[in-house]
């Protein structure tokens, strides 16, 4: 009998520090990577609030020349990048420290791929498309959620197409992930919600993904174990240290997770929802998470009992499908206890967008080609998809 070869990857950065003060070791880290002038990417709330200060007094402390690139924009687009490109090449940059949460670390991975390999960042949607090195790159994370200082995932909005590309490349993973906690307090809690629910939600995708494997199904489950302990005390008081560094763990793991088991629909869909409206991904996420599940619960019914227990749910004596069930009910009322809207209209409507039926099937055609999707466990047609993005309105 034939036997079809699969071959599994596992993509992590060379070093992490994850713990109070790791953001210290940034100095020594970017020389040791090869680094002596690097670019700072980041974005004016962070530095509006004196965190991207705080690393630049740590480079000057160590002598360090540096440029800042504070232009990032949620949802980076095709723009930020190249404006980012031009800087690094104008002030004569060598290496990167990408200072934020997904948003300024995809902008610093695009700048990477750009100002490494030519080109213009459309050249490098889709999957290991780039064919040099990046810069030395190090990611300094100031969220619980996103996973982006350790991933090779990069999302960067195409401005004409009114679509987020999806770049898959194991070349952009950082060199070094530093999360510490202590850049996570100020964090508010609107935010803390999204991203923790973003966090979740990479877990559960990449549990039920058709390509997950041993090792990230251990990262997954407890990511899912930590995000259930610590999220609402997070959301709930900002400066409670332990439920911020339980969080960072949890969005690290659940990053290993995703990073090589891959998403689903949840990501495919929601990454439409940011390209068309602008809207946050974290949020949209939460509101379509049980949405998709409840689609792809049959083919994973096993997974979902799991989940229901990792969530804290007692289903001892149901039956598999009660069960299961119970993981969705979990997530639903995680997704309320903190603070998630409970549509896709009423988050429009939170931050002056008109979400509209009208433009779902644009947005269902979009979702249908992501990347994203094609490890969701169910084939999803046209038609599931837009009943999807109808059922989160």
């Amino acid at each position: 009998m034939a036997v079809q070869e699969m071959v599994y990857g596992f993509f992590i950065p060379s070093v992490t520090l994850i713990g109070i003060g790791a953001s210290k070791q940034i100095p020594e880290k970017i020389k040791a990577l090869g680094g002596s002038k690097p670019l700072v990417v980041t974005d004016k709330g962070i530095t509006g609030c004196g965190l991207t200060k705080q690393i630049t007094d740590l480079l000057d402390a160590a002598g360090m020349k540096y440029e800042v690139y504070d232009e990032t924009i949620p949802n980076p687009t095709d723009n930020n990048v190249h404006a980012g490109v031009d800087v690094y090449k104008k002030t004569k940059c060598d290496s990167l420290i990408s200072l934020g949460g997904g948003s300024s670390h995809d902008c610093g991975k695009g700048i990477g791929l750009v100002v490494a390999n030519g080109g213009k960042i459309h050249d490098f949607e889709g999957v290991d498309k780039s064919t040099k090195p990046m810069p030395p790159y190090l990611a300094v994370n100031t969220t619980a959620g996103t996973a982006s200082e350790m991933t090779r995932f990069c999302i960067i909005t195409d401005t004409s197409r009114k679509v987020k590309m999806a770049i898959v490349d194991w070349r952009v993973t950082p060199g070094i992930a530093i999360d510490d906690p202590m850049l996570m307090v100020g964090m508010p809690p609107a935010l803390t919600a999204a991203t923790g629910m973003d966090a979740l939600t990479h877990a559960v995708e990449a549990y039920v993904s058709t390509i997950a494997t041993p090792m990230t199904d251990a990262c997954a489950q407890k990511a899912i174990e930590l995000i259930a302990k610590y999220l609402r005390k997070a959301v709930a008081n900002g400066k409670d240290i332990e439920a911020r560094e339980g969080m960072c763990f949890a969005q690290y793991l659940a990053g290993m997770a995703f990073n090589n088991a891959s998403l689903g629909h949840v990501h495919a869909m929601a990454h439409q929802l940011g390209g068309f409206y602008d809207l946050p991904h974290g949020e949209c996420n939460a509101i379509l998470l049980p949405h998709v599940e409840r689609a792809n619960m049959n083919a994973r019914l096993e997974r979902f009992v799991d989940m229901a227990k990792f969530l804290g749910e007692n289903v001892e004596g149901m039956s598999i499908r009660a069960a299961a069930e119970k993981a969705l009910d979990a997530i639903k009322q995680l997704s309320t206890d903190v603070g998630i809207p409970s549509g896709l209209i009423e988050l429009g409507k939170r931050y002056g967008k008109n979400v509209k039926k009208e433009d779902i099937a644009i947005m269902t055609g979009n979702a249908q080609k992501d990347a994203c999707g094609f490890t969701n466990p169910v084939c999803l047609k046209d038609a599931d998809v837009a009943r999807i993005y109808e059922a989160a309105l």
